[in-house]
């Protein structure tokens, strides 16, 4: 008897131990197949992924009550820090980070159970990147399905989400990026609505053939970039090849030459299509156009989209914001504006995609 006794005590510590290892926090690299990444960053360096675009996602599962991610923040100059938005099971936060290298928890008190978590990269290029290198937790599971839908969207400070956003700082007060909120501007809102996954290739200040702001480059230079706002790391376009490419450019050029103008935007076109030759491309008007740039621009938006249907290019169209954006910071559309503009291009992919 006493035999068996303590053959089942140690069979009792044996399973314990193997319990308390089974369950013992884990650090998973960012090479782990687990993480699936969203928008275009450079993996050079496969545990230290780096991301400069606006809306760039980090998306992940995980078992367990805790979770740590340890995030690198470029810190242009001294001063910026990027904004991150965390998304767990569906509640979100967005907060600025404090210093170079966090490890930031993905949530307090949770369950001890099966949780999602998106980590958002919501301000843009000039802020500098974002690396993601892991993130402790007792178990990584497989990440969920992606969307098959895949759209991205070319634009200026309004596709970047800039100055939507005042819930931590008003407009004028801070950092010119304090406002930043890529994850929640119009066309994540839109990809979100659609089920689509989506890309925002969109520099503040850029235009077609002439961007504001002391930006020396325009979109057709650095469209093919990672880091879009120094033109440099090219970026591969077989890694992404979006259902619908949207096109949002023209209030940093203002009015321009016509023919200047849609030449050179007709060529932009082409370009694409060398990249994108099965994408629906979806010219918009600029929703903080005035009553002096807005018809001009739907002028040329008209021309060129007619250009390029006569010339065999059926796949692509325009669509027209029904009425002017601008009640945020320096006259960009506010978070409830770019809900607004959302409903509207989702109705509109709705029905020109049939999904």
């Amino acid at each position: 008897m006493r035999k068996k006794t303590f053959l089942l005590s140690i069979l009792f510590i044996f399973s314990a131990a193997f319990s308390f290892a089974a369950e013992s926090l884990t650090y998973y690299k960012a090479s782990d197949p687990r993480f699936f990444y969203m928008g275009r960053g450079d993996f050079a360096n496969i545990n230290h992924p780096k991301f400069w675009v606006p809306g760039a996602q980090i998306i992940f599962k995980f078992k367990g009550d805790s979770c740590t991610v340890d995030l690198t923040d470029e810190h242009l100059y001294g001063k910026f820090f990027n904004y991150v938005q965390f998304i767990v099971d569906g509640h979100y936060s967005r907060f600025k980070l404090s210093a170079v290298d966090s490890k930031l928890s993905v949530g307090d008190h949770l369950k001890d159970t099966i949780h999602s978590v998106i980590i958002c990269k919501t301000t843009e290029s000039n802020i500098g990147f974002l690396q993601f290198n892991g993130a402790t937790c007792y178990k990584l599971l497989p990440p969920p399905t992606p969307p098959k839908r895949k759209i991205e969207c070319i634009g200026n400070s309004i596709t970047c989400g800039t100055g939507s956003d005042q819930s931590v700082i008003p407009c004028g007060k801070g950092e010119w990026d304090d406002q930043h909120n890529s994850y929640l501007s119009y066309g994540p809102v839109t990809a979100r609505a659609l089920h689509a996954q989506y890309h925002l290739t969109s520099v503040s200040g850029i235009g077609l053939i002439h961007s504001c702001c002391n930006l020396k480059y325009v979109m057709p230079q650095v469209f093919d970039k990672i880091n879009l706002r120094d033109d440099t790391i090219p970026w591969n376009f077989s890694l992404y090849q979006p259902d619908v490419v949207t096109i949002e450019l023209g209030q940093n050029d203002g009015i321009q030459n016509a023919t200047t103008f849609c030449n050179a935007y007709v060529r932009f076109i082409h370009t694409l299509r060398k990249d994108y030759p099965k994408a629906h491309i979806v010219l918009l008007s600029s929703p903080m156009a005035d009553s002096t740039l807005l018809p001009v621009m739907k002028g040329y938006i008209l021309t060129v989209v007619q250009r390029l249907r006569d010339s065999g290019d059926k796949r692509v169209s325009k669509y027209f914001f029904s009425k002017r954006y601008h009640g945020g910071c320096d006259s960009h559309p506010t978070l409830a504006q770019h809900q607004l503009m959302a409903n509207e291009l989702t109705k509109y992919l709705k029905q020109l995609m049939h999904w």
